[in-house]
């Protein structure tokens, strides 16, 4: 996702899937996998490429009269662009259980047990209006981890924080195969969360946050 040297060449490019369609199932369809990541994140990368071809001939011409609907519109494919990446990664047909290690050392610490992060996190998720995501993240100011809501795709980010492991709550990541029943796919979300791809970004998080000023 890194920038190119060419400022007219698409710097965002869709990632391939880390595993078969079907793969998931039966806690994801394939069919949901090959439109959720054919169609939608796909849309989100063109739209994102899309908002920089704006901005570029809005400083070819000087006319930044829409400046806003421009960098709004980057805001939210970007938004798209990334949390899909990292949802993606997030599952794992070899997932489930609990995790381990420092992952669970800092649940512990964070929320109590494993038991109360995931009744936090469900709640979390089923409390959104309308679209949005359920996000596990490491507080780079408290050291914690917290749970939030994001709103639609950009919406919502506490500040300093750094996502480990998000929950897509939009519908067409779930509607196709539960309909309306939202805690049902939540419960199969659990059974396929791949702990190592999580435990990895808490890692890399804690370094990040190593070179913070604030605590």
């Amino acid at each position: 996702m890194s920038a190119p040297t060419d400022i007219n060449t698409p710097r965002y490019t869709l990632p391939e899937l880390p595993y078969d369609y079907a793969a998931l199932e039966p806690h994801i369809s394939g069919r949901i996998m090959e439109l959720h990541h054919d169609r939608h994140h796909a849309a989100y990368v063109t739209g994102a490429n899309a908002a920089l071809e704006q901005l570029a001939a809005a400083r070819s011409t000087g006319d930044f009269a829409a400046i806003n609907l421009w960098e709004k519109n980057l805001a939210f494919n970007l938004g798209g662009h990334l949390n899909h990446s990292i949802f993606w990664k997030n599952l794992s047909p070899n997932g489930g259980g609990e995790p381990e290690g420092e992952l669970a050392e800092a649940i512990k610490d964070s929320f109590g047990s494993f038991a109360a992060l995931k009744q936090q996190l469900n709640a979390t998720a089923l409390g959104i209006q309308g679209s949005g995501w359920a996000v596990l993240a490491y507080d780079s100011l408290s050291g914690k981890l917290v749970t939030f809501q994001l709103f639609d795709q950009q919406g919502n980010v506490p500040v300093g924080t750094i996502p480990l492991f998000q929950i897509d709550m939009w519908e067409h990541a779930f509607y196709l195969d539960y309909l309306n029943v939202k805690a049902d796919y939540l419960a199969a979300i659990w059974q396929i969360v791949n702990w190592e791809d999580v435990s990895a970004r808490l890692a890399n998080a804690v370094a990040h946050a190593e070179g913070m000023i604030v605590r």
